[in-house]
C-alpha cells in the first residue's frame, strides 16, 4: 500500500503549510487538489502575512478589508514600473484613505513596526507635497530602537487602499543608498522604487550617540525634475501601481537599485542641462544689454 502526503491528517498538513514561504506554498498548491484546498485556507495566508509584516498584528479592520491572500499577492512582489502611468485609474476615483504598514528589519529580525492611517480626501492633502512619517523626528520611538549597522537595514512599506481592497509595496526592501545628512550628521538609509517616472523614496534616519538609533522613518515622492509630487499626483501613481502587474524574482532589489541610480543620473543630467541653458540666456541678456549701452553712448558721443 502506497502512502502519500495526503494521508496525513488535515490539521498536520495545514500546520506544515503554514511554515512554508509564499513561493513554496504556491508550488505545493499545484501538486494536488487536496493541497490546493489547504493552501487556499485564509488562516494559512494570514499567518504568512503576519510573519512577513509584523505591523499587521492586531489590524483586524485592515485584514477584513483586504483578504490575506490578496494582500500577499499585491504587496510581496515588486510593482512593474513599466506598466504604471500618471493617469487616474478606476473610473477617475482616487483613494480617500491610505494605510501604511511599515516594517524595519536588520538581518531578518524586525526592529520596528508601525501602521499609519492617512486621510487623503482633503484639499490640503491633495494640493500639498506628499509625505508620510511612520516615525516623526519630534516623537522618537520609546524605547529607542538601536540599529547594529544602518547599511544592513531592510524596509517594507506597504500602502493599502482599504476601500478598494488593494495594496502595493513601495520599498526596494534593501537599501539603494546610504549617506550622511550634511547638517545633522545622521546616517540616511534610502529605499526607493521608480513608478510612472516618479521616485518613491523611504528614508530611515539613524542618529549617532551610543550606537545608531532610528530617529525618523518617512516616505516622499518626487518627479523626474526633483520636484515634490502632490498628494493628488501620488494617489494617481499609487492607484495605477495597485492595479498594474507585479514582478517577482530574487533580482528585483538589484533592479530597483539600478532604476534608482538611473533616475538620479537622469535628474542630474537635466539639472546640468537647465543650468547651461540658463547660463546661455544670461549671457545673451548681458550681451544685449551691453549692445544697448554701447549704442546709447555712441549716439550721445556723435551729437
Amino acid at each position: 500500500m502506497v502512502t502519500t502526503i495526503e494521508d496525513l491528517p488535515a490539521d498536520v498538513l495545514a500546520r506544515a503549510l503554514r511554515r512554508l514561504d509564499a513561493r513554496s506554498l504556491a508550488a505545493a498548491s499545484c501538486a494536488t487538489a487536496g493541497l490546493r484546498a489547504l493552501a487556499a485556507d485564509p488562516e494559512t495566508w494570514r499567518a504568512l502575512c503576519l510573519a512577513e509584516w509584523p505591523s499587521l498584528a492586531g489590524q483586524t479592520r485592515l485584514l477584513a478589508a483586504l483578504p490575506p491572500r490578496r494582500l500577499f499577492a499585491d504587496a510581496f512582489p515588486f510593482p512593474s514600473a513599466d506598466a504604471v502611468g500618471g493617469g487616474e485609474e478606476g473610473g477617475g476615483r482616487l483613494p480617500r484613505e491610505l494605510v501604511s504598514a511599515v516594517d524595519v528589519y536588520c538581518g531578518g529580525t524586525p526592529l520596528l513596526s508601525r501602521v499609519v492611517e492617512t486621510p487623503a480626501s482633503s484639499s490640503w492633502f491633495l494640493g500639498s507635497p506628499f509625505r508620510v512619517e511612520a516615525v516623526e523626528r519630534k516623537t522618537k520611538p520609546a524605547p529607542a530602537v538601536a540599529v547594529p549597522s544602518p547599511a544592513e537595514l531592510e524596509l517594507s512599506w506597504v500602502v493599502v487602499d482599504p476601500a478598494r481592497g488593494r495594496a502595493v509595496n513601495v520599498s526596494s526592501r534593501r537599501a539603494v543608498a546610504v549617506d550622511r545628512h550634511w547638517y545633522t550628521g545622521e546616517t540616511l538609509v534610502r529605499f526607493a522604487v521608480v513608478l510612472g517616472g516618479s521616485k518613491f523614496e523611504a528614508t530611515v534616519a539613524c542618529s549617532e550617540g551610543a550606537g545608531h538609533v532610528i530617529s525618523e522613518v518617512s516616505l516622499a515622492v518626487e518627479d523626474a525634475d526633483g520636484a515634490a509630487v502632490s498628494g493628488q499626483g501620488t494617489l494617481r501613481l499609487l492607484t495605477a501601481a495597485m492595479e498594474g502587474p507585479r514582478r517577482g524574482g530574487g533580482s528585483e532589489p538589484e533592479e530597483a537599485k539600478r532604476r534608482y541610480e538611473e533616475f538620479v543620473r537622469r535628474k542630474k543630467g537635466r539639472k546640468e542641462s537647465k543650468a547651461r541653458r540658463e547660463a546661455l540666456v544670461d549671457l545673451c541678456c548681458s550681451a544685449a544689454s551691453a549692445v544697448v549701452v554701447l549704442t546709447f553712448l555712441a549716439a550721445v558721443a556723435l551729437r
